[in-house]
């Protein structure tokens, strides 16, 4: 694919991708020029950014990080962007509440702190504004024209967004049988929106066909070629987390998976902040949360498999209905490393835990939400999480997106007349 190289663009190639210095393959080692390239050419492995990141300073660092705008781009010195990067046009996603979540905690029987990272603060109401900020300022950086990806529907919205506010070309790809409200949201940014007959994982397929055909030439799949860059935009969850919580690690945090990158993006995040001495280094563990309809990570782990088989997804929790996650084995690691599980419930768990977190927090959250805080509450039943440590849980998206799934079991307490004899008839008085 011909793009723009990095010396004519408009940021120098030496501060471009701030103190990303390779793309670095996780399986074999190999490093490889920053670029839109995405697998090895050795092993076929996934390509992650690798950084010769500020040291020697702590306090420094995290005064500048401190200092900075209350949004991503605070981190702008840990993450792939030019120190200028919020001059740019952006939808500024980020530091979004950490809600203390004292009622839910009561519920669940937590008695140490419980924080409920609430991503349906951003700009298009999920944590794919962040991902997608970091690929929209790469693919400037490469003089790609058009923005473009697959999705289960919220990246596909916060694609059209971005793309709209930085003036790129959209062109977005999703399952024909998304959420109503996840279709609309995506398309009213004026570009445009596909609909494939099939899963995400059809769609996923087809775009990889789509990147190698001369049609896709000028496009950035934020997922796919700018995948190594825009899959560090979670690693912003890990900074904001620790940052609000007083510059510490969490003891636990539940995270839902659909391909598993931001799992993993988290798991990087913390040890950066290790390694730059910005937290105290301790033990944290990290769990995964799957529906029972889409829960391929879940089922390896419990059978004790280091290979993810993929199935067929048949789910409300359509955002994590990935049934071929790509990071799948790289989640098993992780879950087993830090002594963490990964866990799934059912579709009416899914509801029941939406229904949980409304009523003791005010949070509503889709169903990936649902999913997170019903493994929560699996988890301690089963004496897999420690209801006396610090934990957090990830809400990534608002309920609005998802009203299919609990409009059925939530309506008006009572219709009455207008008047006050009926409001007492209905019992409400």
């Amino acid at each position: 694919m011909a793009v723009q190289s990095v010396e004519s663009s408009t940021t120098s190639a030496a501060s471009a991708f701030g103190p990303a210095v390779a793309l670095s393959c996780r399986e074999c080692g190999e490093r490889f020029d920053l670029g839109p390239i995405f697998a090895c050419e050795s092993c076929f492995g996934p390509l992650e950014v690798a950084y010769e990141l500020p040291g020697g300073d702590p306090e420094g660092l995290r005064k500048q990080i401190e200092a900075g705008p209350d949004n991503i781009w605070r981190y702008a010195p840990l993450l792939p962007v030019p120190a200028d990067v919020a001059t740019f046009p952006s939808l500024s996603p980020g530091f979004t509440q950490l809600v203390k979540a004292d009622r839910l905690a009561r519920e669940l029987g937590i008695t140490g702190e419980l924080h409920v990272k609430d991503d349906s603060g951003n700009p298009t109401h999920s944590f794919k504004d962040r991902v997608v900020a970091i690929a929209v300022q790469v693919a400037r950086t490469f003089g790609f024209t058009t923005l473009s990806c697959s999705s289960t529907g919220n990246l596909a919205g916060a694609v059209g967004a971005a793309a709209a506010r930085s003036g790129f070309r959209s062109c977005v790809f999703i399952p024909h049988d998304l959420e109503a409200g996840k279709v609309v949201m995506a398309a009213v940014y004026g570009g445009e929106l596909v609909g494939i007959e099939g899963t995400y994982d059809d769609v996923n397929r087809f775009c990889s066909e789509l990147i190698g055909d001369p049609v896709g030439e000028g496009w950035g799949f934020v997922n796919v070629n700018l995948r190594p860059y825009y899959g560090e935009g979670s690693k912003t969850l890990a900074y904001e987390i620790c940052e609000q919580l007083g510059w510490r690690l969490p003891d636990q945090i539940v995270i839902p998976i659909a391909s598993g990158s931001q799992l993993t993006k988290i798991d990087k995040g913390l040890k950066e902040l290790i390694k730059l001495g910005l937290v105290e280094d301790k033990p944290y563990k990290i769990f995964g949360a799957q529906a029972e309809g889409c829960s391929p990570v879940s089922t390896a782990f419990k059978a004790g498999h280091d290979v993810v088989r993929p199935q067929k997804p048949k789910t409300i929790a359509k955002s994590l209905a990935i049934g071929n996650p790509a990071d799948g084995p790289y989640v098993l690691d992780i879950a087993r490393r830090t002594g963490g599980a990964v866990e799934d419930v059912t579709d009416e768990q899914v509801v029941d835990a939406i229904k949980l977190l409304a009523r003791t927090e005010g949070i509503f959250a889709e169903t990936a939400g649902g999913v997170t805080v019903g493994v929560t509450k699996k988890l301690i039943e089963d004496g897999l999480l420690d209801p006396s440590l610090t934990t957090v849980v990830l809400n990534t998206g608002d309920g609005l997106k998802t009203l299919d799934a609990v409009a059925p079991t939530t309506g008006p307490s009572a219709i009455i007349r207008p008047t006050l004899d009926s409001f007492r008839e209905a019992g409400l008085a």
